[in-house]
């Protein structure tokens, strides 16, 4: 079962690190992106995003307090689904189909990542193959 729960962890984050890479090496283009979905401080807070990224997919990846990875995780996703996401606020049919796609992807991961946090945290040290322990204890 650890081989598994590593696979997952690692195939989960690829996303979020693959994400984290573009935060922070294309933050100028992707934070006019985020200037026009109204983001304050568009520049700050793709590099901000960028770091809670990469922090929390490699917190999961190498088990290093992964529950605290995976609450990470999910202050990115949640605000993300929020503020870049808003199909309902899109007009033209094609665009919400698209935003409405990736606000329920980043709804869906976010539930994902508090699955993982309460399952880091109640697993504990018995869960295999990872650097630390979690952080919380959920018992």
């Amino acid at each position: 079962m650890d081989v598994l729960v590593l696979i997952g962890r690692i195939l989960f984050c690829v996303l979020f690190l693959n994400s984290a890479v573009g935060h922070l090496t294309k933050t100028k283009a992707m934070a006019g992106y985020a200037a026009s979905r109204g983001v304050p401080a568009p520049v700050q807070a793709t590099a901000a995003s960028g770091v809670l990224l990469l922090a929390g997919g490699l917190m999961v990846v190498f088990g290093v307090w992964a529950d605290l990875g995976a609450l990470l995780l999910v202050v990115f996703l949640v605000p993300t689904a929020l503020l870049i996401h808003p199909f309902w606020k899109e007009t033209d049919e094609q665009a919400k189909t698209v935003e409405m796609v990736s606000f329920f992807k980043d709804l869906s991961l976010a539930g994902a990542a508090l699955m993982l946090l309460a399952f880091f945290s109640y697993a504990g040290h018995d869960l295999g193959l990872t650097l630390t322990g979690p952080l919380f204890d959920i018992t």
